[in-house]
C-alpha cells in the first residue's frame, strides 16, 4: 500500500513542478524582452528598471517552487523503491501542499502571461500619453515657430504663449512673398481644441499662397474667406491681420479681418491700425480693403491676438492704450525685447496667470 502511494505523491510533485517551470519558462522570455528594450537608445530606463526588478522576482519565485516540488518528486520515488516505512508517512504528507500547488498552479501560466499582457498595455497607455502631450507642442511648434529666418532689413522680435487648453488657436507667420516684399499675418481662431488648431494651420497656409497670388493683402483676404467659408464649421471665426512691407516702394500695406488694432510707430507717433473688414468666416461674401502707409527706417510696427489685450484686472482690461503707452516708453527697444516687456507687463496687470492663447510680433525697418 505504501508503495503507490509514495508513487502518486512522487507523480503529484512532478506535475506540480512542471506547472512551475512552464511559467517560470514564461517569464523568463519576458525577462529576456525587457533587458533587450533597456538597450534601445529611446528606452524608459526607470519603467524598465521596475519592471525587470518585479519579473526577475516571479521568475526566481516559480523556478524556486519547481526546483522544490522535483526535489521531493525524486525523493518520493526513491523511497517508494527502497520500501522504507520509517518515511512513508512524512512523505505521503507532501501530497496535500503539492495537490494544492496544482490547483493554483492551473492558473500561473494565466497570471504570467496576463502580467506580460497588463506590461505591454501600459506601455502603450504612457506612449499614448506622451503622445498626446507631444501633439499640441507639435502644433504650436507649425503655427508660431520658436525659430524664424533672418531678413534682411528687418529685426523681428515675437513671443507666443499657449493657454490653458490643450490645442492653441493663435498663429503668426512673416515671409518672403517677392525678392523686395516681405509679408507678416498674425491671427486668432475662435475657440479652442483641435477643430480650432486645425482651422489656424489651414488659415496659415493658405494664406502664404494667396498672398504670392495676390499683390494686395485685400484680395487675399477675400480669397482666404471664400475658401474657408466654404468648410462646415460655422461656429468658428478667424481674426486676422496682413501686413506686407515694400522695400523699393518704401511702404507698407495691411488688410486686417475684424483684428485688433497693430500698432505702428511712424513719425515719432503711435498710429493704430484698425480693421479693414469682418471677421473672416463671417460672411463668404465680405469685403476688404487695404490701406498703404510710407515705411521709414526705425519705423516698427506691433501686432498681437487679443490674448494680450484682453487681459483683466477685475473688470477692466488692459486694452490697447496700455499696449500704446508700453510701445512709446522706449520706442528704441529691440522688437524682442518689446514683445517680452509687453507679456511681462500684461502678467502683472492680471495679478495671475493668463489663460488665453497670447501671440506677439514686433518688426522693424532697420
Amino acid at each position: 500500500m505504501e508503495t503507490p502511494v509514495l508513487l502518486a505523491v512522487a507523480f503529484i510533485c512532478l506535475m506540480a513542478a512542471g506547472v512551475w517551470a512552464r511559467s517560470a519558462r514564461l517569464r523568463y522570455r519576458f525577462l529576456r524582452r525587457l533587458e533587450d528594450q533597456s538597450s534601445e537608445p529611446e528606452a524608459d530606463v526607470e519603467r524598465l528598471r521596475d519592471a525587470r526588478t518585479v519579473a526577475r522576482a516571479g521568475f526566481r519565485r516559480e523556478v524556486h517552487a519547481s526546483s522544490l516540488y522535483f526535489l521531493l518528486s525524486v525523493a518520493s520515488f526513491f523511497v517508494a523503491v527502497v520500501d522504507d516505512r520509517s518515511y512513508v508517512a512524512l512523505f505521503a504528507l507532501v501530497a496535500l501542499p503539492a495537490i494544492i500547488s496544482l490547483l493554483w498552479g492551473r492558473n500561473a501560466v494565466i497570471e504570467a502571461r496576463a502580467w506580460q499582457a497588463r506590461y505591454e498595455l501600459e506601455r502603450r497607455a504612457e506612449e499614448a500619453l506622451e503622445q498626446e502631450d507631444l501633439a499640441p507642442k507639435a502644433w504650436a511648434a507649425r503655427l508660431a515657430p520658436d525659430e524664424l529666418p533672418d531678413f534682411s532689413g528687418f529685426e523681428v522680435g515675437r513671443v507666443y504663449q499657449a493657454g490653458s487648453g490643450l490645442m492653441a488657436g493663435d498663429f503668426f507667420d512673416i515671409f518672403r512673398v517677392a525678392p523686395t516684399r516681405l509679408a507678416a499675418v498674425i491671427g486668432d481662431v475662435s475657440g479652442h481644441g483641435v477643430e480650432s488648431s486645425i482651422s489656424a494651420f489651414q488659415a496659415k497656409y493658405l494664406l502664404r499662397v494667396y498672398l504670392r497670388q495676390f499683390r494686395d493683402p485685400a484680395q487675399a483676404l477675400e480669397e482666404l474667406n471664400r475658401t474657408m467659408s466654404d468648410t462646415d464649421r460655422t461656429e468658428e471665426f478667424i481674426s486676422l491681420v496682413v501686413v506686407v512691407f515694400d522695400t523699393e516702394a518704401g511702404t507698407l500695406r495691411y488688410a486686417s479681418a475684424g483684428h485688433p488694432a497693430s500698432l505702428l510707430w511712424h513719425e515719432r507717433e503711435v498710429q493704430p491700425l484698425r480693421a479693414t473688414g469682418p471677421l473672416l468666416m463671417l460672411d463668404p461674401k465680405g469685403s476688404y480693403y487695404s490701406r498703404e502707409i510710407s515705411l521709414k527706417m526705425d519705423d516698427t510696427i506691433l501686432m498681437y491676438t487679443d490674448g494680450l489685450s484682453e487681459v483683466r484686472h477685475n473688470d477692466e482690461q488692459f486694452g490697447e492704450e496700455r499696449i500704446a503707452t508700453v510701445m512709446r516708453r522706449d520706442p528704441g527697444i529691440a522688437p524682442d525685447v518689446l514683445c517680452k516687456s509687453l507679456l511681462e507687463v500684461a502678467r502683472d496687470y492680471a495679478a495671475g496667470p493668463i489663460h488665453d492663447d497670447v501671440a506677439i510680433m514686433a518688426i522693424r525697418r532697420n
